[in-house]
């Protein structure tokens, strides 16, 4: 089975760049505090890179 990402946002994006707040809207969040699952993929590490100081990331098999 391929790893999958946990991505929670924990910080507001108030103040950021629209290209971060549409990244964040992107990878399926929708309010604070919530956690995606994703899969490793080279697209969602790009996009985890962007909005970086926004997110943790947990790694899960």
């Amino acid at each position: 089975m391929a790893k999958q990402l946990k991505i929670t946002w924990i910080k507001s994006c108030i103040g950021c760049p629209e290209t971060q707040k549409a990244t964040i809207k992107s990878l399926g969040f929708t309010k604070m505090q919530q956690s995606v699952i994703k899969e490793d993929c080279s697209q969602i590490r790009g996009q985890i890179k962007k909005v970086n100081h926004l997110v943790a990331v947990e790694e899960i098999d």
